[in-house]
């Protein structure tokens, strides 16, 4: 999965973690969001650090973060 296709619209912090998993072939392709979901939830390396991915890519200018009354959400910005 492309990144930039992936969050071209803003997309909740747990998606877009998961959009980051797939794009490194973390996640694949045939795996759904329900099926990995315990990853972005509970407190863990692996949903840890795509949390940071999205970070990071938000500093470097790459990505997009703003906070919806719910939750935060991220899409691609580009550079």
């Amino acid at each position: 999965m492309d990144l930039s296709e992936g969050l071209a619209d803003w997309t909740d912090w747990d998606g877009a973690a998961f959009v980051v998993g797939r794009s490194l072939g973390i996640f694949s392709e045939a795996e759904m969001f329900t099926q990995v979901k315990w990853v972005f939830w509970t407190d863990n390396p692996l949903g840890n650090a795509l949390h940071e991915v999205l970070v990071q890519l938000t500093v470097a200018g790459v990505l997009e973060r703003r906070e919806e009354p719910d939750d935060i959400q991220f899409r691609w910005l580009g550079r």
